[in-house]
């Protein structure tokens, strides 16, 4: 009897520690590890700023089917197109509307300089801090590249690297604005200045296009680029 009753109590002393033990592991109430871990904040969802697909002029197109760039106003009743460089008069307006394999697109073949088009909102500056982007369906041909171009609230122009584009076919192509280089242009020329610079304030943004930098070849494979849909999704900011 004597022993039975050692092995009881040494059995209820173990399961007394093993209690204990498990007790003075947990946080005292109130304690900062007791609290549950703070939530992460929601990512922020980047509205669309503005959708720009052109307009198919009703005038009688060139013998190639293509209309000079201002032969209509931008589609988008808010936004108004702008042309930059010497030769800006001769971008223009080719494709099919709604079209899968050409649709209506500005083409820089027959500019014989660098060249730019933006699209400006007439009520909005435009906030491209954070994770806004641009999504564009463009095509190029030879070494010519789609480079997204700004006009800051201050008339300060830059131009993105790296650029967009490929011969292939017309794509869809996104461009995480965070990730670009940028460098100063002069936009009567439509040529890079300076070097590489830190990132500009993008919190105001008064025109967003994009610049070709080279002049285009003609008709036919060479040189240029064509630009279909443009949406650009961003803040709005009240001029």
């Amino acid at each position: 009897m004597i022993r039975r009753g050692f092995k009881w109590s040494l059995a209820s002393m173990v399961l007394v520690g093993l209690v204990c033990n498990a007790s003075a592991q947990q946080p005292a109430a109130g304690s900062a590890a007791a609290q549950p871990a703070p939530a992460r904040p929601p990512a922020v969802k980047i509205p669309l700023f503005f959708s720009e697909e052109w307009k198919q002029p009703t005038t009688q197109s060139d013998s190639h089917g293509a209309w000079p760039a201002t032969a209509e106003p931008p589609a988008n009743p808010q936004l108004d197109l702008r042309l930059y460089g010497p030769s800006r008069d001769l971008i223009q307006l080719s494709g099919i509307l709604k079209s899968d394999t050409n649709p209506l697109n500005l083409w820089t073949g027959h500019a014989t300089s660098p060249m730019a088009a933006t699209l400006r909102d007439r009520d909005q500056f435009v906030d491209l801090t954070g994770r806004a982007r641009i999504r564009w369906v463009t095509r190029t041909s030879g070494f010519h590249t789609v480079r997204p171009l700004i006009k800051l609230a201050d008339g300060n122009w830059f131009v993105g690297d790296p650029g967009s584009g490929t011969p292939a076919d017309f794509n869809e192509t996104e461009v995480s604005i965070s990730e670009l280089r940028w460098t100063k242009l002069d936009i009567d020329r439509v040529v890079t200045v300076g070097r590489f610079v830190p990132t500009p304030d993008l919190s105001k943004v008064d025109e967003i296009g994009f610049a070709d930098l080279l002049p285009g070849s003609g008709n036919g494979p060479g040189g240029w680029v064509n630009v279909s849909r443009i949406q650009v999704y961003g803040k709005p900011v009240k001029r």
